[in-house]
């Protein structure tokens, strides 16, 4: 499939002009500037606005034809109805990329406008996303075309999971969670009416983007669906795509059509795609988040056998029984040489079975052996590490001794932990190390199993 748009100058610009940028610092335009800034871009910026020579101490131009350079990246945050001019301005200047974040098009009834405004992109080949949107970031380049105030959201770190959003109020959402619990972000793309870029076209940059190994698409409806199961096909063989879609039910469907003019369609439709091409269904916003986080640590199982490590014996009985209820995996039986092996280096009320109970009193040396066994283990595919931080034992110590353990582990690993400002601080620092940790069993169980699924359709493709 030929790619219709480049998507590159957008997410990797050497330039970029602001239309719209404001003077005072609560109009959108400001705080996009700001934010740019705030990021440490070191590309050019061009604020754009007809009644100042400066904004934020940049030097300001009345138009984008005014700029004696080439822009590769116009941000567009003015009144709906001016935007037709400004993107016919970005045409003639021969702008490559546009954002309109400008609400007030097909989503108010506006079709005509907005149906102008995509006529003025295609007329000058301008890969426009939008309008209604919130636009991108990419970590690397330090582009954030946001107009949502830096003070409330958590600073994004540098990841491998990319986001597609084609709501930016769930955008938002995700990205401040995400940063706060730490894990890493490649790019966001939120992309509103989706009146000319849309998800195809997302999706297809991302599939080739060398820094996005895992994708989690918020999708409201498709546009064209001919052009996204041709590309459903394929992206899956490369990397997880994990996909919440809005719209199950009738009224789910109106309000996707209100929110963003969405094309919603049938749900058991989508669904059949999804399930066919290897997509990760999730069933809400919580999924997206668990689901990315177990795909982010890139190591994949070769089976479906868990082995279960814990510092709390009722913790690992409702893990296991987790386990036992979920659709494909189960519990590990550890091979005699490991039990023979742990029965030698534990203390004696450890109890050596799967869960392997370590002990209300177990530190960062018994979690270490625990995990130098099991993971050695050949009966065993997965580990699931319950660290509950109330007890003892369970200081920053175990927490380094986890991340060191599962930067050389050939299997799947993650953590259960819950509790609250402690506990948030140790699961935090494991996250921020490529360690995902989950508040629940239910989360954590059904996280793997998604991995595990996702993993044997790549096997039966390959």
């Amino acid at each position: 499939m030929k790619s219709r748009v480049n998507l590159a100058p957008m997410l990797e610009p050497r330039s970029v002009a602001i239309i719209g940028a404001s003077t005072h610092p609560e109009k959108v335009g400001n705080v996009i500037l700001q934010n740019f800034i705030n990021e440490g871009y070191t590309g050019k910026l061009y604020p754009i606005n007809l009644n100042a020579d400066q904004v934020l101490g940049i030097k300001a131009y009345k138009s984008v034809r005014d700029v004696d350079d080439e822009v590769d990246l116009a941000v567009i945050a003015i009144p709906a109805e001016e935007v037709p001019e400004a993107l016919e301005e970005c045409g003639k200047a021969k702008v490559k990329t546009a954002i309109v974040v400008s609400g007030g098009f097909a989503e108010t009834g506006l079709v005509d406008l907005q149906e102008k405004i995509t006529k003025i992109a295609v007329k000058y080949k301008i890969a426009m996303v939008g309008p209604n949107c919130l636009g991108v970031i990419n970590t690397k380049s330090k582009v954030n075309t946001m107009f949502l105030p830096s003070n409330k959201l958590s600073k994004q770190h540098e990841g491998n999971v990319s986001f597609v959003s084609q709501s930016g109020a769930v955008g938002s959402t995700i990205l401040d969670v995400i940063a706060g619990e730490g894990f890493g972000l490649a790019k966001f793309i939120s992309y509103g009416n989706a009146a000319y870029v849309d998800e195809v076209d997302i999706l297809e940059y991302l599939m080739n983007d060398d820094d996005t190994k895992v994708i989690v698409l918020y999708l409201e409806g498709i546009k064209r669906g001919k052009e996204f199961v041709e590309l459903a096909r394929k992206i899956t063989k490369i990397k997880p795509v994990v996909v919440l879609k809005a719209g199950r039910t009738s009224a789910g469907v109106a309000a996707a059509h209100s929110h963003t003019a969405a094309l919603a369609g049938d749900y058991a439709v989508y669904e059949a795609i999804f399930k066919q091409f290897g997509f990760t269904i999730a069933k809400d916003l919580n999924d997206l988040l668990y689901y990315a986080k177990i795909f982010d640590s890139e190591v994949r199982p070769k089976g479906n056998r868990v082995g279960v490590i814990t510092n709390g014996g009722g913790a690992g009985v409702i893990t296991a029984d987790e386990i036992a209820s979920s659709k494909y995996l189960k519990m590990g039986a550890y091979t005699d040489s490991t039990k023979k092996t742990l029965r030698k280096i534990m203390p004696p009320l450890v109890n050596i079975a799967n869960p392997l109970d370590l002990a209300g009193d177990a530190d960062e040396k018994r979690y270490g052996s625990a995990l130098d066994l099991v993971a050695a283990d050949k009966n065993i595919d997965m580990i699931v590490v319950i660290i509950l931080y109330q007890t003892p034992g369970a200081d920053p110590e175990v927490t380094a001794e986890v991340v060191n353990k599962k930067t050389t582990l050939p299997k799947p690993l993650l953590v259960i932990s819950l509790g609250t400002d402690y506990t948030l601080k140790q699961a935090k620092e494991l996250e921020s190390k490529g360690v995902p940790v989950y508040d629940s069993p239910i989360a954590a169980i059904d996280s793997l199993e998604a991995l595990f699924e996702y993993s044997e359709y790549k096997k039966s493709e390959s």
